[in-house]
C-alpha cells in the first residue's frame, strides 16, 4: 500500500517519526527517474513511472443523497460513494439507510481498503434483496486508525435493502442491514486518507537504575485528509496506542480524558488544545507530558512541521511547550546526534576508519584505529555505538563479540560473548546498538540460537514469542530500543522480515527481556539481502519479490510502503546502510550500499555515487 501520496506531497520535508530517513534526497527519483547499480560496469540510467500519488493528485468529493425511485443496486452505489466523500458526520450516507439502521451502523468501525471492488446480482423477494459486495482486500484500517497489510484476501459483505413503510421515503428502498464500517478502494483510500503519527513514550525499563528520559515513539496510522486533521489527530492520540504497539509504550492521556472541541491553529503556528477532565493546576507535570505528546502529533500534520507552540488547557489549569522545551523527548534523540551521521568503514588488515560527505576517512582513535597487517583476516562484523564511544566486533571466526572503546589509549577487553560453531556460518552474526547501549547480538547455532541482549558486561538471552519454527539470522534495533527487526529463515531456508516489540523486566541485578508481537514487515519478499532502519518508523529494506530484480524497499513499521515504486539496487549490492539522524533541513544522511566486490556507494541526489579513494571493505556504515 503506497503511502507516497502523504509523505511525498503533503509534507516534503518533514522527517522526525515521518519515515523520512534518506527520503529527503530519494524524493527526486520519482521525479526524474533514478540510477541503478548493475552487476557489471558503471551506474547507468533507469526510469520509473510516475504514480497517481506521486503526482499529488486529489479530488474533493461531495456526497450526493439518494434520488426518488432509486433501485437497490443504485442506492448500493451511491452509499458507497457517499461514505468515502469529505462530510465529516456521514449525513449524507446515512439517508441511504433506514431509520434502525441509522441508529446502527458505526461507520467508525474501521476501514477495509479493496485493491478491486465487484457485487453480486440483487437477490430477493418484492420486499427485501441483498446484494454482496465482492472484491480483493489488501488493507484495513482499525477502530483506532491503525493500517494492516492483509494480502490480497477475498472479500464478501452482504447488504440488505427493504422498502420503507412510513416516514418521508415511504415507498423507497434503503439499506437496512450493512457490515460496520467503510469499504474503500485504492484509488478512494489514497486521495482521502493520510498516513500521521500520534507519539507515545517508550515504555520504563524496570531492570535499569536510572537512564535517559523516556523519549517518544511514533504509531502510525491514517486519518482522513480533509476532515478537520488536527482534531482527529489529537482525538486519535487521546484513544491510546495500537494495540501492536501498547505492550511498549505509555501514555499522558488518563483513562477517559477527550479533546473538547476543535483544535485551532493561529496565523504564528500556535495550536491551541482543550482535554476534558484533568485539573492542570495541581497536575504540572501531567500537563506538561500530554502536551509534549500533542506537540508532535500535530507537528506532524504541518508543512516543514512548522508548529511554534502548543497551549494545553484542562478543567482546570493550563501549560505551553515548544520545540526548545522537547528536544530531550523527541523522537529519534537517541539515534546519535552527531555522531550517528558519521559513516564508518574498515581497510585490509582491520583498520576502522571514520569519514563523512566525500572525505578520504581518518583512522578512528584507539585500537580499532591502528593499522592492520595487509592479508589478516577482517572482523566479521562491526557495529559502531550510537555515540560513535565504542564499537561491537565480531571476530573473524564469528567466534567472539567483544565491545572495544573508540578513544584515546589503548585499552583492550576480552570477549563479553564465546561461542564454538561447528561451521562459520553458525556463529555471531548481525551486532546492533540502540540509543541506550544495549547491545543486540544473533547466535546462529543450529542447535540452540538465541538473541542475545549484552549490557555492560551482563549477557542476558532474550526471550521470542512467536516464531513458530522459524530461526532468527539478523536483527537491527531501532535507536528507541522500543522495536526490533528480525531477518528469520523456515527449514527450507526462505527468509522474512518480521518486527517485534521489546520489553523489559527484571532488576538491575537480573535484567530480564523479551521480544513479542512478531508481524511481518514484507510478506511479498522472496529474498532479503540486508535491512536497516532508517527513520524512527520506518525500514529499508534491499531484497526482491519472486521473478524480479533485486530493489530497495521503504517499509514502515506498520507493514506499509513508504513509494509508489521500489528504488534501484543492483543485483551486485550486498548490503546497505540508512540513519536515523538528522543533517540539517529535515533531512538524513544519504543511503550507504557495498557492492559484491567491496565497491562502497552513496545515494545522492537521483544517483548511486562510487566512492572512490581508498574506500573499500565488506562495509560501510552508520552507527547502530
Amino acid at each position: 500500500m503506497p503511502r507516497t501520496s502523504s509523505r511525498t506531497a503533503d509534507r516534503p520535508n518533514r522527517r522526525t517519526g515521518a519515515a523520512w530517513a534518506a527520503w529527503g534526497v530519494l524524493v527526486p527519483l520519482l521525479a526524474t527517474g533514478c540510477v541503478a547499480m548493475p552487476a557489471d560496469g558503471p551506474p547507468e540510467p533507469v526510469e520509473f513511472p510516475q504514480g497517481a500519488a506521486a503526482q499529488d493528485l486529489q479530488v474533493r468529493v461531495f456526497p450526493v443523497e439518494p434520488h426518488p425511485g432509486a433501485d437497490p443496486v443504485d442506492l448500493l452505489a451511491g452509499f458507497l460513494d457517499a461514505s468515502n466523500a469529505d462530510e465529516a458526520n456521514y449525513s449524507t450516507a446515512l439517508k441511504y439507510l433506514t431509520a434502525d439502521a441509522r441508529k446502527r451502523w458505526r461507520p467508525d468501525a474501521g476501514v477495509a481498503v479493496l485493491a478491486s471492488k465487484g457485487r453480486t446480482p440483487p437477490k430477493g423477494d418484492g420486499d427485501a434483496t441483498d446484494i454482496t459486495v465482492t472484491g480483493s482486500q489488501v488493507a484495513q484500517l482499525d477502530a483506532k486508525h491503525t493500517y494492516r497489510n492483509v494480502s490480497d484476501l477475498p472479500y464478501r459483505q452482504k447488504f440488505t435493502f427493504v422498502k420503507e413503510t412510513q416516514g418521508p421515503d415511504k415507498g423507497e428502498w434503503r439499506i437496512d442491514q450493512l457490515p460496520d464500517g467503510l469499504i474503500v478502494d485504492l484509488t478512494n483510500f489514497n486521495n482521502g486518507y493520510r498516513a500521521v503519527h500520534r507519539y507515545f513514550y517508550a515504555a520504563g525499563d524496570p531492570s535499569v537504575h536510572a537512564g535517559p528520559p523516556q523519549v517518544l515513539v511514533p504509531d502510525p496510522i491514517y486519518l482522513r485528509r480533509r476532515i478537520d486533521p488536527l482534531t482527529a489527530a489529537a482525538q486519535a492520540l487521546a484513544e491510546g496506542p495500537s494495540d501492536w504497539l501498547s505492550g511498549a509504550v505509555e501514555t499522558a492521556f488518563l483513562h477517559g480524558v477527550e479533546v473538547v472541541g476543535p483544535v485551532s491553529m493561529s496565523d504564528s503556528q500556535v495550536a491551541a488544545v482543550k482535554v476534558s477532565a484533568v485539573d492542570f493546576a495541581s497536575q504540572p507535570l501531567l500537563c506538561r507530558r500530554m502536551a509534549d505528546q500533542l506537540f508532535y502529533t500535530l507537528a506532524d500534520q504541518q508543512p516543514k512541521r512548522q508548529l511554534e507552540r502548543l497551549d494545553l488547557s484542562g478543567a482546570k489549569g493550563s501549560c505551553s511547550v515548544d520545540a526548545s522545551q522537547t528536544q530531550q523527548i523527541a523522537p529519534g534523540v537517541l539515534a546519535g546526534g552527531d555522531a550517528g551521521a558519521q559513516q564508518y568503514f574498515q581497510l585490509d588488515g582491520g583498520q576502522l576508519m571514520q569519514t563523512q560527505g566525500d572525505s578520504d576517512g581518518k583512522p578512528v582513535l584507539g585500537t580499532l584505529g591502528k593499522p592492520g597487517q595487509p592479508g589478516r583476516p577482517n572482523p566479521a562484523a562491526i557495529a559502531v555505538r550510537r555515540d560513535g564511544g565504542a564499537a561491537a566486533v565480531v571476530g573473524a571466526d564469528r567466534r567472539t563479540l567483544t565491545v572495544v572503546v573508540i578513544g584515546d589509549g589503548d585499552r583492550t577487553a576480552a570477549p563479553l560473548v564465546t561461542v564454538h560453531p561447528a561451521q562459520p556460518d553458525q556463529g555471531l552474526a548481525s551486532p546492533s546498538w540502540d540509543g541506550r547501549q544495549n547491545l543486540w547480538v544473533v547466535d546462529r547455532d543450529p542447535v540452540t540460537p538465541r538473541v542475545l541482549m549484552v549490557r555492560g558486561e551482563t549477557v542476558v538471552t532474550a526471550q521470542i514469542d512467536g516464531l513458530n519454527g522459524l530461526t532468527v539470522r539478523e536483527l537491527r534495533i531501532s535507536s528507541d530500543g522500543t522495536r526490533v527487526a528480525l531477518r528469520t529463515v523456515d527449514a527450507s531456508g526462505a527468509s522474512a522480515l518480521m518486527l517485534g516489540l521489546v520489553v523489559h523486566s527484571g532488576s538491575p541485578v537480573n535484567p530480564q527481556v523479551a521480544i513479542v508481537g512478531l508481524r511481518p514487515l514484507a510478506p511479498k519478499m522472496s529474498e532479503i539481502a540486508s535491512f536497516s532502519w532508517a527513520d524512527t518508523d520506518q525500514l529499508l529494506v534491499l531484497g526482491n519479490e519472486p521473478n524480479k530484480l533485486q530493489q530497495l524497499h521503504y517499509i514502515g513499521t506498520d507493514g506499509s510502503q513508504t513509494g509508489d515504486t521500489p528504488q534501484p539496487g543492483g543485483d551486485s549490492m550486498l548490503s546497505v546502510s540508512a540513519s536515523e539522524t538528522l543533517t540539517g533541513g529535515d533531512l538524513a544522511p544519504p543511503v550507504l550500499a557495498v557492492s559484491s566486490n567491496k565497491q562502497i556507494y552513496r545515494l545522492l541526489g537521483n544517483q548511486w555515487r562510487e566512492v572512490t579513494g581508498q574506500h573499500h571493505g565488506a562495509f560501510f556504515s552508520y552507527p547502530g
